[in-house]
């Protein structure tokens, strides 16, 4: 399974708003047994983790960083760890700040570029956990991040394997793309839900120093202003631009070293092909697959439309073993 001719939808999935929201609405009922566990961060923060399987002897740990405003309940998340426990195979999710159910207690949140969290987070899994190996899979956001932080560390990631799945690697695209057309639905729900966190504690003590004139807030729309007005001052970059340019995990690409699968869908409704890296800037070490269809995270096969069968988690337990 080496190429994207491995993944052929049938004709009835090659829609990407279909392969984009028919997986939320068909997410599986059954819930997988997790087991949380709180890191207390040196900043007086936390961070939330929920296991499935706790590793056996010499058995590797899969990291899942969720998209944004994702958590372990997210439907592409739910259904791996699924296939996780049938397998047996030991894997953590990794909440970002805010998305484990609690809100978390500082002003600042997270954010696309955000590695200093999950660089704490692998620290604890390889002090806990000497001697098993980290594989890390990575969805939208969290793929971001994560390809990030392999660019950054290059031979000194605590990762061993990785895969980072439908990444808005170029932030300011995917920004733009977003606000167009039919992808304005999504940004519209991501966005009014990012305002509902904002308003929650700007209606307590912790974010005074925030530049946000009364009402202001609501008239976020995109996430160009959003990002300008609350992202980039919470989290210390100079606006929406500077915050994109810093964040963006396309630059980051050619420092990765270990070995990477690059999941993207063409029609990803949530980006241009902008997004996609020309192949001379990717380290050797990245398996670049690019797909016809498949949508934001979607990567529907077949199946009936009340059962849909997955590519995505077939090919990611693929690259993992």
């Amino acid at each position: 399974m080496n190429s994207a001719d491995q993944y052929q939808p049938s004709r009835w999935w090659r829609n990407r708003h279909l392969q984009t929201i028919w997986p939320l609405l068909t997410k599986p009922r059954r819930r997988p047994p997790l087991t949380r566990q709180r890191i207390e961060l040196d900043d007086g923060d936390f961070i939330d983790l929920d296991w499935l399987w706790r590793p056996k002897p010499e058995q590797p740990i899969l990291l899942i960083l969720h998209g944004l405003e994702g958590s372990a309940d997210s439907h592409y998340i739910r259904r791996l760890l699924l296939d996780c426990h049938t397998e047996g195979r030991a894997a953590v999710v990794m909440h970002q700040r805010s998305c484990s159910g609690e809100p978390n207690r500082l002003p600042r949140s997270y954010h696309s570029g955000e590695t200093q969290d999950l660089g704490t987070v692998l620290a604890t899994l390889s002090q806990a956990h000497p001697g098993h190996e980290i594989h890390a899979v990575g969805y939208s956001l969290g793929g971001n991040v994560l390809t990030k932080y392999l660019g950054e560390q290059g031979p000194d990631s605590l990762i061993h394997r990785a895969a980072v799945v439908s990444a808005p690697l170029d932030l300011a695209r995917c920004a733009e793309a977003m606000s167009q057309g039919f992808a304005r639905v999504y940004q519209n729900h991501l966005v009014s839900r990012l305002k509902q966190k904002t308003a929650a504690k700007l209606a307590g003590p912790g974010l005074g120093d925030l530049p946000l004139a009364a009402g202001e807030l609501e008239k976020l729309n995109t996430f160009y202003h959003f990002d300008d007005a609350v992202t980039a001052p919470l989290h210390g970059f100079a606006g929406a631009e500077d915050y994109y340019q810093r964040a963006s995990g396309k630059g980051f690409l050619a420092n990765i070293t270990v070995p990477t699968l690059l999941l993207h869908a063409l029609d990803d409704p949530f980006m241009t092909h902008d997004v996609v890296p020309p192949v001379e800037q990717i380290s050797p070490s990245v398996q670049l697959e690019l797909c016809d269809y498949g949508g934001h995270v979607g990567f529907i096969e077949g199946g009936w439309p009340w059962a849909p069968r997955f590519y995505l988690e077939r090919r990611l337990l693929h690259h993992f073993r």
